[in-house]
């Protein structure tokens, strides 16, 4: 009891106040602010990418992926397997988009005459040793003595073989900083066993037929990489292009690919200077923002970690600070590494570690704005329905957060399932990773029970109706009731006048007659903030006159009770009987009644003490 009373006598400082949402308020200028800040980040985003990226993917990749192999209309660099189809692609489809102009082979090699290839092409295979495994004795008679294992850096073969004098049979160090390679079934370093193409396409083919006749692709071999670069003016973009075959332990080959167009030459035209100066903005805007964010984390100290907006603020400052870091670390390596490369035009110029990292920047900076986005959710209780669904959202979180614990549980437990019984036949359940997507595919509709049953006639059928049985009919439809009870106790708070203090509409109104105001277009209004102007010169007077400071302190926590008490339950507007109470209103209520029983009492002790003071007088 002591407790509440010195809580509701303001005894406690603010920030040990029970938070609410509210308390941490947004100002009209704040709104501005973020709106300001949320069209530069958008100007940002898509003054880096432009539809010609696209179609300069698509165009190189139906060139190179796409061409036949002569003689086989039906084979191209997607469905080659073995290795001697590997070595048409080299000398077919790859020669031929590569040297799709032969006027110019004396100077640079031109693809559909409006991309020019920078520097030459370069091939790289990485190996395993020999005896990285081991052969088990049974089958050592059946003239199995050599084994090749999977590759990693410790089975990595760096030992030179084959013609010993040519550079491409002899193992070269990692001279780069390009990103190790995620392939289908390893993660493959740089370095290993490179030859570069000519100018020449002539001289070119007789390189590659020199090195299938010397068998320069082995059983130890386990990946081969070709790559390129490319530059069109026109549009002013690089495309980075990688394919890459696989060779894993178990035959045959996997092939890959990548294409990244991207744009290194960043200040060229007029607007590249407005994204320039939009670039500047936005990061004058962001120190700002971090300091008004600091400032509130001063102010509310722990109180302020209690809402989910104020994480989304702090999530959304530390990406825009790390897509800063990524931008400037691209403008670097640009300055320092572009104009070498360009120069290089005799040799391969790696271009991969510049697009890898433009790769991560517009990666960090979409996640940023999807972010950034989600914030819009936080001003826009501007009429009932939006009201409802942020209402209904924030309500239901817990629920949702014990709910999605059961499912990925259930989830993860059909997916180890489904690994286990079908992951050696059926692709969907290939991996633990494809089978836990494979789950969120059959919820979809989206599932191959043709394959379930061939692996397994009586346990995939088991498997599917269970699966359909306990997630799509039972945890489904809970998440959807969660949803519904969240939504109908929102209506129900909203039907009573339990509507927030805030609003986006209130807000721009205000900020609109402000501006009025301003240029004296409109005569100013009185608000609550006049009243409670009035209020606080009451209790400086009423501290001049002498009052103990506990009797206005209780006085002012009384008169904002009781107002507040009087909006909710005494309201002309509500004319329903019955108002539910909620637990922090029946609180509010309580204490209500605790400070008017001690007001009373206190008033009681007055007039007893005056009583016998006046029984006492002599008449």
């Amino acid at each position: 009891m002591a407790e509440a009373s010195r809580w509701h006598r303001g005894g406690i400082p603010k920030h040990k106040l029970p938070f609410r949402e509210e308390e941490i308020r947004t100002t009209p200028q704040e709104l501005l602010f973020y709106i300001i800040f949320l069209i530069i980040l958008c100007i940002l985003t898509f003054g880096m990418t432009n539809p010609h990226m696209y179609y300069l993917n698509k165009v190189m990749s139906s060139l190179f992926l796409d061409t036949s192999v002569p003689g086989d209309e039906r084979s191209n660099f997607k469905s080659i397997c073995r290795t001697a189809d590997f070595w048409k692609f080299m000398e077919g489809p790859l020669l031929e988009g590569l040297y799709w102009d032969s006027q110019h082979n004396d100077k640079s090699s031109r693809i559909y005459y409006e991309n020019i290839v920078l520097g030459v092409p370069r091939v790289r295979q990485l190996k395993v040793r020999n005896n990285t495994c081991k052969v088990y004795p049974s089958f050592r008679p059946l003239n199995m003595t050599d084994c090749y294992a999977k590759y990693t850096s410790e089975n990595e073969d760096v030992s030179d073989f084959g013609l010993k004098h040519d550079t491409e049979w002899k193992y070269s160090a990692p001279s780069t900083n390009s990103p190790w390679h995620q392939g289908f079934v390893g993660v493959y370093r740089n370095g290993g066993y490179l030859f570069t193409l000519s100018k020449s396409k002539s001289e070119t083919k007789t390189k590659l037929t020199k090195l299938q006749q010397n068998s320069w692709i082995t059983r130890g071999t386990r990946v081969v990489f070709t790559d390129f670069s490319l530059y069109n003016a026109n549009v002013n973009l690089f495309c980075i292009i990688r394919l890459v075959a696989e060779f894993p332990a178990t035959g045959g080959i996997l092939t890959s690919w990548q294409f990244y167009s991207v744009k290194l030459l960043k200040y060229v035209s007029y607007y590249d200077y407005v994204i320039a100066s939009c670039e500047v903005i936005f990061f004058i805007f962001l120190i700002v923002f971090a300091i008004q964010e600091g400032k509130k984390i001063k102010e509310f100290k722990s109180a302020y970690f209690k809402s989910i907006w104020n994480w989304l603020e702090l999530l959304l400052l530390i990406l825009c600070f790390v897509a800063i870091f990524v931008n400037l670390h691209c403008n670097i390596q640009n300055f320092l590494l572009l104009e070498p490369l360009l120069k290089s035009t005799e040799k391969y110029p790696d271009f991969y570690f510049l697009a890898s990292w433009h790769i991560y920047y517009s990666s960090v900076i979409a996640i940023t704005i999807f972010f950034a986005w989600i914030k819009i959710f936080k001003f826009i209780s501007f009429n009932k329905t939006m009201f409802q669904l942020s209402s209904t959202l924030s309500r239901c979180i817990r629920d949702i957060v014990g709910f999605a614990t059961m499912f990925f549980i259930v989830l993860f437990a059909y997916a180890q399932l489904g690994f286990l019984l079908f992951g050696s036949q059926v692709d969907d359940f290939s991996t633990l990773q494809n089978s836990i997507f494979a789950q969120f595919r059959i919820v979809l509709g989206d599932f191959n029970f043709a394959g379930i049953q061939q692996a397994s006639p009586v346990l995939g059928p088991i498997y599917f109706i269970t699966f359909i049985f306990f997630v799509f009919f039972i945890l489904l439809n809970m998440f959807l009731a969660i949803i519904i009870y969240a939504y109908s106790e929102v209506k129900t708070d909203y039907s009573i006048d339990r509507r927030p203090d805030f609003e986006l509409g209130k807000m721009i109104k205000k900020c609109y007659n402000n501006v009025l105001e301003k240029l004296k277009l409109k005569k100013p209004e009185k608000d609550e903030d006049d009243k409670d102007i009035k209020s606080t010169d009451l209790a400086e007077q009423a501290r001049r006159e002498g009052f103990d400071e506990n009797e206005i302190r209780s006085a002012e926590q009384m008169k904002k009770w009781k107002e507040r008490l009087e909006k909710k339950y005494y309201s002309t507007e509500i004319q329903d009987d019955y108002q539910p109470v909620t637990q922090e209103e029946f609180k509010d209520l309580f204490l209500y009644a605790v400070e008017l029983e001690k007001e009373l009492h206190y008033i009681s002790l007055k007039l007893n003490r005056v009583m016998r003071k006046v029984s006492a007088l002599p008449y």
